[in-house]
């Protein structure tokens, strides 16, 4: 077939190939119901002729347009972007195209959002710290399309989600920094007031009270996930008369703030202060120093919260929720507190 000759439509190749039109479809779609032979057929013609299946028509024809929304709160935040590199990855891996719009953390901008993917027919919707969560309920027996959470930033349960669990994370991170000897340990977490601060709040006070070390308010201050804030929350922490000797932090960008104002004073990390993160960003092994913190599986949760929902499209509801476990990462930002280490230092 020659090079500058027009395209052939799917009428064209059932013709040359003397084939029913349904039976180049399904070959194109690399369907069992039509024989490896007569497939490999159609193929070859449709490469010689450089033909390539509409995706309009194709969604016409199957009510499937094999592409998915992701709604962000920004695209900004580094956490945001490893998950959606694995959701791209595990999307594409399925032949489906992924869509991404932000919410700018705006409970109204998010329902708005998912309404205009449904206007796009996009097969399925997911939605990273949802402000709005179970309230989508109602919404998916009017729509009829699958919406996946992960980290749901909305009180109350959700069928289709992938979570971290935050006080098992918040846990670890605070019982680490009392086995290194702290007692007074500071929390910065988000002034938004979302779930998974608040549940990581209880979380370090658990790991408290197992210690029996009292839970003392004025070692509570509240950023904004953001650098500038972690570095005025942690400010006022280490304006105490008394402050601090460790301070665990909301996220790893709440803990760089708090490294910065830890350095503006002169102290040194970790041994006149430990500080520790949570989210393990790739920037978190970069500061100075190397910053402790919880990882949490991002790459797994992109791609456990796509495959449940590729899993819905296909029929299958066998599973619909998962949680994951963080992990303590340890590196150079933690240490004995100094009157601990000057103590064991007496005793030796």
């Amino acid at each position: 077939m020659k090079q500058d000759s027009l395209p052939l439509s799917i009428k064209d190749i059932a013709r040359a190939a003397k084939v029913s039109h349904s039976t180049v479809s399904r070959a194109l779609r690399d369907s069992s119901l039509v024989s490896p032979e007569t497939a490999e057929r159609i193929k070859r013609i449709a490469r010689e002729s450089h033909f390539r299946v509409s995706a309009v028509g194709r969604s016409l024809a199957t009510g499937r347009t094999n592409s998915i929304g992701v709604v962000v709160t920004t695209i900004s935040d580094p956490f945001i972007a490893e998950v959606v590199t694995a959701v791209e990855d595990t999307a594409n891996a399925r032949r489906y195209s992924v869509i991404l719009a932000s919410s700018k953390s705006d409970p109204e901008r998010e329902m708005k959002v998912v309404q205009s993917f449904e206007e796009r027919r996009v097969d399925g919707i997911l939605v990273l710290a949802s402000r709005v969560g179970s309230v989508y309920m109602p919404m998916l027996a009017q729509m009829k399309i699958p919406i996946v959470l992960i980290n749901s930033q909305h009180p109350g349960e959700f069928i289709y989600s992938v979570s971290i669990d935050n006080s098992a994370g918040a846990r670890a991170a605070t019982r680490f920094l009392i086995q290194l000897g702290h007692k007074r340990i500071g929390y910065v977490g988000d002034r938004a007031g979302t779930p998974s601060s608040a549940t990581r709040l209880a979380g370090y006070r658990l790991a408290l009270e197992r210690a029996n070390i009292p839970f003392l308010q004025e070692l509570t201050a509240e950023g904004d996930v953001h650098p500038e804030g972690g570095l005025r929350a942690t400010q006022r922490l280490l304006s105490l008369p008394d402050r601090p000797t460790a301070i665990f932090c909301y996220n790893d960008m709440t803990a760089m703030g708090a490294l910065n104002a830890a350095w503006q004073i002169g102290l040194r990390i970790p041994e006149d202060i430990s500080i520790i993160g949570f989210d393990d960003l790739a920037i978190a092994s970069y500061t100075i120093p190397p910053l402790t913190t919880v990882r949490q599986p991002k790459h797994d949760m992109g791609r456990m919260a796509t495959e449940i929902l590729l899993n819905l499209l296909a029929g299958s509801t066998s599973e619909t929720s998962r949680s994951v476990q963080g992990e303590l990462i340890v590196r150079e930002s933690t240490a004995p507190p100094a009157a601990h280490v000057k103590a064991l230092r007496q005793l030796g």
